[in-house]
């Protein structure tokens, strides 16, 4: 790429990435565009659609959540270490209004770099957590980012109680928690 056109396309992200923290993911392209100091049509040069935009924002934004996960493989409790990268996923998702709904949005296609990300980190904490015994069998991965978006969704629609995503993900780590055996009497 020539080195204009770098310039460009690094502005481009470095913009959209404000503007979707400051404004959510639904703001429009000519602003984000306009603010980097180039045209629409630079922007659509580098970024086809708003999705391949929002695309490559996160996967730069998501590279640390992937450390995250590699720091968290070998802790003592799989289960502990799974749910604090969740938690982690969804404090990175609230800091952008409409990325959980884009994110959720499966069967589009869209996102679609971002979500092989989040599903190659959490997959390798899942797996040691259920061979440990301490999740179920049956949950994946792509179940439990889900669940999260969903959690992060709910609190973005109610932003005057800050507990809201804390609480549901309280639940909701219990019901994802394999059945303990009861002592023997």
């Amino acid at each position: 790429m020539r080195a204009d056109a770098q310039r460009n396309y690094d502005r481009l992200l470095e913009e959209a990435k404000q503007a979707f923290i400051v404004h959510g993911t639904d703001v429009a392209l000519e602003d984000i565009a306009r603010h980097a100091g180039v045209g629409i049509g630079t922007l659509y040069r580098h970024f086809p659609d708003r999705y391949s935009l929002m695309n490559a924002v996160f996967i730069r934004e998501l590279e640390s959540l992937s450390e995250r996960a590699d720091d968290l493989i070998s802790a003592d409790d799989p289960a502990d270490a799974l749910f604090s990268w969740l938690r982690a996923v969804g404090a990175h998702s609230a800091m952008y209004r409409g990325l959980s709904s884009a994110i959720l949005a499966q069967s589009d296609g869209r996102m679609l770099q971002c979500k092989a990300q989040l599903r190659q980190s959490g997959g390798a904490l899942l797996s040691r957590a259920q061979e440990s015994g301490a999740v179920r069998d049956g949950i994946e991965v792509s179940d439990l980012l889900k669940l999260t978006s969903a959690l992060v969704l709910c609190a973005e629609k109610n932003p005057e109680d800050r507990k809201t995503f804390d609480r549901l993900m309280s639940l909701a780590v219990n019901g994802i928690l394999a059945p303990r055996e009861a002592p023997p009497a």
